[in-house]
């Protein structure tokens, strides 16, 4: 099957190794030129091209641009493939590219996706394959798709290792702010908080335990990425920072008053989440 790639960083690029893998002709585009020249390099991808031609060539496409330009990316794509042509998304947020592509003629042809995976890394030389095998990747408005079309996706996902879950698109975001979105910021303004008190950035690499490298890992992601998803899932972020700050005060006002029991309390409560983890269902149907 003839596979195209818009935007080739570490989600793109890795779903293109793994397909590739299998025996996938994988085609390639994005607007930056040393991604392109990268890609070819490392094999990521057999052949760049422009999206007119991507379209006509390829049977499936997988689009993963900053989301505020997926929409208009996709629409692009919709008008020029063939109605037995698809294209699939990997934006984190699902919400807008739902709505914006709603009414397009082709929505039919569109599987809005969320493959659950990633590193603190990006850019072609961040791909990784193998990165899906495990993981699981969100299908929402899968009525809105033509059955073909879903068929197809969720087979490619599987193809890299991923289960597939069902989910509307208001729950998706919602879900996402707590358990993905939240914790990006909170590493974002640990690294803000320790490097405005630490100016001895040689004594934090000194000091830093595992413990603080793993928590603070992911405030080496993507400005430009993550600017984009909390500006575009906002409401759902804002609320689930103000619970958090509210968390965060509590703590703050036990640890004043020396209160070990409500530190105590607080710390246990934090332990059930991996019970929590185990047991949680968001409103998703298990495909496979």
């Amino acid at each position: 099957m003839n596979i195209g790639i818009v935007g080739i960083g570490l989600i793109g690029g890795s779903i293109a190794l793994d397909l590739k893998a299998n025996g996938h002709k994988m085609y390639g585009a994005d607007l930056n030129p040393t991604h392109c020249e990268k890609a070819l390099d490392l094999e990521i991808v057999d052949e760049i091209l422009n999206l007119p031609a991507l379209a006509k060539e390829c049977q499936v496409i997988f689009v993963s641009v900053p989301v505020k330009v997926t929409s208009m990316v996709i629409s692009e794509l919709l008008d020029h493939i063939s109605w037995k042509s698809i294209v699939v998304d990997t934006g984190s947020t699902k919400g807008s590219i739902c709505s914006d592509l709603n009414n397009h003629k082709k929505r039919s042809r569109f599987v809005a996706s969320h493959p659950l995976a990633g590193t603190e890394f990006s850019g072609p030389t961040a791909a990784l394959k193998g990165l899906y095998r495990g993981k699981k990747n969100i299908i929402c408005e899968e009525e809105k798709s033509d059955p073909d079309a879903v068929e197809v996706t969720i087979q490619l996902f599987r193809e890299m290792g991923m289960t597939n879950l069902f989910m509307n698109p208001v729950d998706h975001d919602k879900h996402m702010a707590y358990v993905s979105h939240l914790s990006h910021v909170s590493a974002f303004m640990l690294g803000s908080t320790v490097l405005d008190i630490e100016q001895d950035e040689k004594q934090i690499f000194n000091l830093a335990s595992t413990g603080f490298q793993s928590t603070v890992r992911l405030a080496k992601s993507s400005p430009e990425t993550w600017s984009n998803i909390f500006a575009d899932n906002q409401e759902n972020v804002s609320k689930a920072l103000e619970s958090y700050i509210v968390h965060l005060q509590r703590f703050k006002e036990a640890i004043d008053q020396k209160d070990e029991d409500a530190m105590k309390d607080m710390i246990r409560k934090s332990n059930e989440i991996k019970r929590a983890l185990n047991g949680m269902k968001y409103n998703v149907v298990k495909l496979s």
